[in-house]
């Protein structure tokens, strides 16, 4: 009876500090150990598939430096609601914020950022950086991966209405997700993966914040989920410090030192340690004819439910070839 009550309490007390996290600022310094006055707050949104237990091993070490670190549930219900929601998250911490996003979460960020004076630094690891005009889909279709063979759609439906998720096949998650992990960790990841709704491929960027916030890419050399070329393209459009390692599109899982010292890199600089890279004097996003083609395509697909890309993947090519 007595470790039941011990255990109800400590239930309660957990609850309510993630209550009092929710609705309250959060302090750059409340954390052990923290870094002196004017450390940023890290936070770090995951991607498509995934949760924010893939950070662990990055967290440990960020946190081991003195950095305030925070990793946000991602809904990945569309790309407007997703980063309207982690954009209330960041209005909850006070003080400058590093804001890494992964995969999808790199869209989110772009999205999330802009207008916040808060945000000092944006870290891509194996990310898409969306121009204005431009989606996930739009982006896949010009620098088409591995991914387009490997979801599955499913329909869904709640109190408020019904859309398609789009899934990992659970045979595809180790040669195409995370194809740089062991097979019994990539087939723990096609268990616990959290589905994408259609909108949130589909839906393009009205802002792109790289243009006004200083930002850092990691490429991952062995990704099959989105191309290297792509990474590279985006981390260079946007004059993004931009650093290269071999490992697959799960490097956060995979490589947490690799990416810890990139989010450390970002972060020293926002304290004044460092060269902040120069911003994108302008966008270089998708001919403006084909973008609107593939936007009327994307619209016809997300309407029939049909798998989105599986079809881009499998039709379309780079432009100009």
């Amino acid at each position: 009876m007595r470790g039941s009550v011990r255990r109800a309490a400590a239930a309660g007390s957990a609850a309510a500090a993630l209550c009092a996290l929710t609705t309250a600022p959060v302090a750059a310094d409340s954390a052990p150990g923290a870094a002196a006055s004017g450390a940023p707050t890290v936070v770090l949104v995951h991607g498509a598939f995934a949760d924010g237990s893939s950070w662990n091993g990055v967290i440990e070490r960020l946190e081991s430096r003195g950095y305030r670190v925070m990793a946000p549930a991602n809904p990945l219900r569309g790309l407007y609601s997703d980063a309207a929601y982690i954009a209330s998250v960041l209005k909850t911490v006070e003080g400058p914020i590093v804001l890494v996003g992964h995969s999808y979460g790199g869209a989110v960020i772009s999205t999330a950022a802009a207008g916040n004076e808060q945000v000092k630094a944006l870290v891509y690891i194996t990310a898409l950086m969306p121009d204005v005009g431009e989606s996930a889909m739009s982006l896949s279709a010009r620098f088409p991966s591995d991914l387009g063979t490997a979801t599955t759609s499913v329909p869904y439906r709640t109190t408020t209405g019904s859309g398609t998720d789009v899934y990992l096949k659970r045979d595809k998650v180790h040669p195409v997700f995370a194809n740089c992990l062991s097979k019994e960790q990539a087939d723990l990841l096609g268990v616990t993966q959290r589905p994408a709704a259609t909108a949130a491929l589909g839906e393009t960027a009205k802002v792109a914040a790289w243009k006004e916030i200083p930002s850092w890419a990691l490429v991952g050399r062995q990704d099959r989920t989105i191309s290297p070329e792509q990474e590279r393209f985006q981390a260079r459009r946007a004059h993004s410090r931009t650093e290269e390692i071999d490992s697959c599109h799960t490097a956060l899982i995979a490589r947490p030192d690799a990416v810890a010292d990139l989010v450390l890199e970002a972060a020293d600089t926002v304290r004044g340690g460092g060269s902040v890279p120069e911003l994108a004097s302008s966008g270089t996003g998708l001919p403006k004819a084909r973008t609107v083609a593939l936007g009327a395509l994307a619209a016809g697909l997300l309407a029939s439910g049909a798998t989105v890309l599986a079809v881009l993947g499998r039709r379309a090519r780079p432009f100009g070839r």
